[in-house]
């Protein structure tokens, strides 16, 4: 199954806020983090540099710094005070970067701990989607700190990770490994080591899942689907990228970073079709009336119309009896883009996985009638206020149900 655990990524993590002096160069040259005395948890008490990768997630990719390799230093300023270990001054030296200066007061700050000598640094911009994410993996309740506060991956901490908290991993940039090996043989012997097409490989993937209720559980079924898919696509992928790595890239440098980068992007497309795929099946199945990718408007493509294109291009045909649904595996700062489509509708609804989205993200939407859909498994994600505002898939199916 792959590495499923929380603990498969992470051994420990360490979370604060940040404060004035820790995240304005303009007020401070210290270049430390403060109330790290929780730290000696993770780090013990000798003097140690630790390697670390640093991040900055903003509110969209345009403010978001990846992958910037820098050190921490955590040592006892006291060290060699004669009065002993209860003087004892335990301080964490960050070296100034891109993501320590994109870095304000009041965002999230986490450490993770990879393993004894490398970390994951993420600062989260405060009030951001990214930060309410990030929360809600690691399981911070308390986000008031102003000292950190420490967690071993252990117990309830070491949740289980499904298709929802993988997307998280991968934004931070930990390539996560859901795998079904026990399907190679059956994947190898239908489509031989070579990448079907994708409504091909999603019918692939809902005909070899179990115990899935497409009427009765529309929500859970398409959770189901997702996660079933991607893990048998990455046993494909596995297989077929070991292959290639073995016959070599020689000194291609430029091709290697080629070949590596068509994977992200084959996964990415690949997982945005997939969901439009089930999304269509659910539909079928559940007797919706639908039209898929045709064109409205000023030649844009919404992803489903209902009833369907012929009653959205007759003018006689109601208004209030259309529905458009847009779907976004993710939305980060692109779910705007629903609001230029079908301009007959006035409301828009827009199906999306993504957990946690932030309350000035979904109040905005509110404000510009865009309807956000999401699995009801996704409901605990958000905070109740917001929930209020949400519509399952099984109570958007009944909608355009009720329209048709």
């Amino acid at each position: 199954m792959g590495n499923d655990k929380l603990s498969s990524y992470f051994k420990g993590f360490a979370w604060k806020r940040l404060s004035v002096v820790e995240a304005d160069i303009n007020r401070s040259h210290q270049h430390e983090f403060n109330g790290v005395t929780g730290l000696k948890k993770l780090f013990g008490t000798r003097k140690k540099k630790l390697k670390s990768q640093f991040l900055y997630l903003g509110d969209n990719e345009e403010y978001t710094v990846k992958n910037i390799a820098g050190n921490l230093t955590w040592y006892d300023a006291r060290a060699r005070n004669s009065t002993g270990a209860n003087r004892s001054e335990y301080r964490m030296y960050f070296e100034e970067n891109r993501v320590t200066g994109a870095s304000k007061a009041g965002d999230l700050l986490l450490i993770g701990q990879r393993d004894r000598q490398a970390m994951l640094i993420i600062v989260a911009k405060a009030g951001s989607t990214s930060e309410r994410q990030i929360a809600w993996l690691f399981g911070i309740e308390n986000e008031d700190g102003k000292k950190f506060d420490v967690e071993q991956i252990s117990g309830k901490k070491n949740v289980r990770l499904d298709y929802i908290s993988r997307l998280i991993l991968e934004e931070l940039g930990i390539e996560a490994q859901p795998k079904a090996d026990n399907f190679l043989d059956i994947i190898l012997n239908k489509f031989g080591a070579k990448f079907p097409a994708t409504n091909i490989f999603s019918q692939f993937a809902r005909d070899t899942a179990r115990d899935i209720d497409c009427k009765g559980n529309p929500d859970a079924a398409l959770i189901g689907w997702m996660d079933h898919e991607e893990r048998l696509f990455r046993t494909l992928e596995h297989h077929i990228v070991a292959g290639d790595m073995k016959k070599g890239f020689g000194e291609d440098v430029d091709g290697t970073m080629k070949y590596f980068l068509q994977v992200q992007n084959r996964r990415k497309a690949r997982a945005g079709k997939a969901l439009e795929n089930h999304l269509e099946h659910l539909f079928k199945q559940n007797d919706i009336q639908f039209a898929r990718n045709r064109v409205t408007e000023n030649n844009s493509k919404p992803d489903f119309i209902f009833p369907g294109i012929t009653e959205y291009k007759d003018s006689g045909f109601p208004a209030l009896r259309l529905s458009m649904l847009g779907v976004k595996t993710t939305c980060k700062d692109r779910w705007r883009q629903v609001l230029a489509e079908a301009e007959r509708i006035r409301e828009k609804h827009l199906f999306t996985l993504e957990p946690a989205i932030s309350r000035n993200q979904t109040d905005e939407m509110k404000a510009n009638r865009l309807q956000l859909v999401i699995p009801f498994s996704l409901f605990r994600t958000y905070t109740a206020p917001q929930q209020k505002q949400l519509m399952s898939l099984n109570q958007f199916i009944e909608l355009v149900r009720g329209r048709q």
